[in-house]
């Protein structure tokens, strides 16, 4: 039989998750996920993470490692492609993530709280969110990303600018993607999963590889 610690802490992790994704991770009530998960005790967070930012970490956890490995293989099989190949590199970051998503509510919120925390400075929230955000990979992707687009020859503050701008729009994608199966059909068919990834990984390359503004 499962001892209470454990099964306490999924419960607070799980409404975690919602409400992380629902509200953010700066704005969710700590108090409101406490009665949420359905315990009496105010300090429970405290007790089982020691602060937001432990529970952050959880959270970031729960797939942390799905999304590492996989994009580990991905970046593999881009860095055996041409040097010119930018979308085996965007593939890394959208198949992934899309992957997870598939993977029922808390995959999805995963991926939106994911997409939170890519878009900030993360160090403010402690060496276990950086840790827990590490493991789902993205360094030596980024870093590999930046050199194929060398030729394009963006200043640094540009390039920063696109690799956010791209990176917030996949996350937010895949996730509206998720939510959508959760929702009331609008009319609109979604896309299969595999038709999807190709469509938004040609739909970023172009967005990264676009004309350079007359500014340069």
């Amino acid at each position: 039989m499962e001892s209470p610690a454990p099964a306490t802490r999924q419960l607070l992790v799980d409404a975690a998750l919602r409400a992380f994704a629902e509200h953010g991770v700066h704005n969710a009530s700590l108090l409101e996920i406490t009665r949420q998960a359905g315990q009496r005790n105010r300090g429970a967070v405290h007790y089982h993470f020691g602060s937001r930012e432990g529970l952050v970490a959880a959270v970031l956890e729960v797939h942390a490692d799905d999304i590492g490995r996989r994009e580990v293989e991905l970046l593999q099989a881009a860095r055996e492609r041409p040097d010119d190949d930018i979308a085996s590199v965007v593939e890394a970051i959208v198949r992934p993530v899309t992957e997870v998503s598939e993977l029922g509510w808390r995959g999805r919120c995963s991926v939106v709280v994911l997409g939170e925390l890519v878009q900030q400075d993360i160090t403010p929230l402690g060496p276990e969110v950086q840790a827990a955000m590490a493991r789902t990979g993205g360094y030596e992707l980024f870093s590999l990303l930046r050199d194929r687009l060398r030729p394009m020859a963006m200043d640094l503050e540009l390039e920063n600018e696109r690799l956010a701008l791209v990176t917030g729009c996949i996350l937010r994608a895949v996730a509206d993607r998720a939510r959508a199966a959760e929702l009331p059909p609008t009319g609109r068919d979604p896309l299969p999963a595999e038709r999807f990834v190709r469509n938004l990984v040609s739909m970023a390359t172009a967005m990264l590889t676009a004309p350079l503004p007359a500014d340069g």
